[in-house]
């Protein structure tokens, strides 16, 4: 084998390990803008910077909670999350899950003594093998971590699990991929009594049709927690950029 197909054929966990040394080590560049310095320049942040606001998809899912989304799917953001989820970046989690935790909070100021669980929407174990990683695990830490430096009460729980065989969600419609995940994901008897009557939030990085989102939901309310709200980085612009009611976003 010619070490350039040797390089090719690198398992993937060491591919997220060199992509990592880049940006820690060698300096990987804006991830988007290819502007030489930081993982995400100045320039490239301020589309993370706005306020989280409500990202339902059009059409939502009926079972789907609140969804808060800081910005749309698109541009600088976009390039971050593709870089950071299938390329490993882990430098962009920072700039990431900081923007998560506005949309954690989705304008609730204070969470109160009750306190928040945030539990991340789970990944496929091969597409987690294949990225040497689990971004979304990772994002809903960083969001942690920052929410409690502001004195929050946050805990985040990995406790949903991919009971059954799906399809890969890439290229499928809003039906089709309802369809996929339909009763697919669990709350295994083992944990459900981790999340049982606490307050929840659903978090991922990014909202499309929020078939994945609401199954997450229905899993957790199955175990008895009480979700509060889904909120994400980014969500794609298949949601009303004024802020519009659920309702006439299902119109």
């Amino acid at each position: 084998m010619s070490p350039a197909r040797a390089t090719v054929a690198a398992p993937a966990g060491l591919r997220s390990v060199g992509a990592a040394l880049l940006d820690l080590v060698l300096d990987g560049g804006c991830a988007g803008c290819s502007r030489p310095g930081a993982a995400l320049c100045p320039a490239c942040r301020a589309g993370l910077a706005a306020p989280a606001r409500l990202a339902w998809p059009i059409p939502s899912p009926p079972s789907l909670p609140e969804p808060w989304a800081v910005t749309s799917y698109d541009g600088a953001v976009r390039a971050a999350v593709i870089a950071h989820k299938e390329d490993g970046r882990v430098a962009l989690a920072r700039h990431l899950g900081i923007a998560l935790a506005r949309s954690v909070l989705a304008g609730q100021a204070d969470i109160g003594a009750v306190g928040l669980t945030l539990v991340p929407v789970p990944s496929r174990r091969s597409a987690v093998r294949a990225r040497g990683h689990d971004p979304t695990r990772r994002l809903a830490r960083v969001a942690a971590q920052t929410l409690r430096r502001d004195g929050h009460d946050v805990r985040v729980l990995p406790v949903v699990r991919v009971g059954r065989r799906l399809t890969d969600q890439a290229g499928l419609d809003a039906a089709s991929r309802a369809a996929n995940l339909a009763g697919a994901l669990v709350v295994p008897g083992r944990l459900a009594a981790l999340v049982a009557g606490s307050t929840v939030v659903v978090v991922d990085d990014v909202i499309t049709t929020g078939a994945s989102a609401a199954e997450t939901a229905r899993a957790l309310d199955a175990a008895g927690a009480a979700v509060a709200r889904v909120a994400v980085v980014a969500a794609t612009t298949r949601w009303p950029r004024d802020g519009q009611a659920r309702r006439s976003s299902l119109g």
